[in-house]
């Protein structure tokens, strides 16, 4: 059997999901553990939390591949009593590298929003505009819907406990826009290409405002729903790669975090 190495993983994720995608201020990459630490199984999740270090651990696994780092800025104490640090410490002990992949897997052509895109059931999904890469995307529904039909049809396809409606006026969709997380901030983009709504998460209160002025109706589905499909995706994409009978690798997803935010 072919030996697989934490780097060996890392250059498949970077094949994938290049780093040149990633935005400035992000820190994809290895953020924990050897590029030659062997590994024989891979867990993968969206968060690396508490439960989902627990989890990997339980599970025997050698490395996390998750979407969002662990590691953001600098870090300037390693104290176990926080969460941060006891994170670190149950990874290290447990001998579990981390890697991420986090707006490359965004922009990544089969990334984060053309999963979220096939979720939702747009067709002739493409970048914004003329990018060869963007954040987002733009598609269209195969039949013209409501605001509120549309808003009930993301809440159902992302299995959302709830959803939040921005309403910008009577009129119908069939284009629509994307951008898995937090994506409030190409809103006016999605809509100067021709967008009548946007899927999202983590919509501000004057980006609905500017939404609600300029005519597009926007669906907040949280940062959470409009991610976690790539949890899927992933884990299928990383066991095709392994499918050879000369690999003996297993992995496993996290099918059980939920969102953090919950409607009371």
């Amino acid at each position: 059997m072919k030996k697989i190495t934490v780097q060996h993983i890392a250059e498949i994720m970077n094949r994938i999901a290049p780093k040149k995608f990633a935005e400035e201020w992000d820190n994809p990459g290895l953020l924990v553990g050897s590029p030659a630490a062997k590994v024989e199984k891979i867990f993968v999740c969206l968060d690396v939390t508490d439960k989902t270090v627990r989890d990997a651990a339980e599970f025997g696994a050698d490395l996390i591949v998750a979407h969002h780092p662990i590691i953001f800025h600098a870090v300037k104490n390693f104290r176990t009593d926080l969460p941060l640090g006891r994170k670190l410490e149950t990874l290290i002990k447990n001998n579990i590298s981390v890697f991420a992949a986090h707006t490359n897997l965004d922009s990544a052509p089969g990334g984060v929003n053309d999963v979220l895109a096939e979720k939702i059931g747009l067709v002739d999904v493409k970048m914004f505009g003329d990018e060869e890469i963007s954040l987002g995307r733009l598609g269209r529904l195969p039949e013209k819907m409501s605001a509120k039909d549309f808003a009930e049809h993301v809440k159902k396809s992302l299995s959302a406990e709830s959803v939040r409606l921005i309403d910008a006026g009577d009129f119908e969709i069939e284009k629509v826009g994307i951008c898995g997380g937090a994506g409030g901030d190409i809103i006016q983009k999605a809509k100067f290409f021709g967008a009548q709504a946007f899927v999202t998460g983590d919509v501000k209160y004057h980006e609905a405002q500017n939404a609600v002025e300029t005519k597009i109706h926007v669906v907040d589905a949280g940062h959470f729903a409009t991610e976690f499909p790539i949890v899927h995706a992933l884990k299928n994409f990383l066991e095709k790669e392994f499918a050879a009978p000369d690999y003996e690798i297993k992995i496993a997803e996290d099918t059980t975090s939920k969102d953090f935010f919950k409607t009371v």
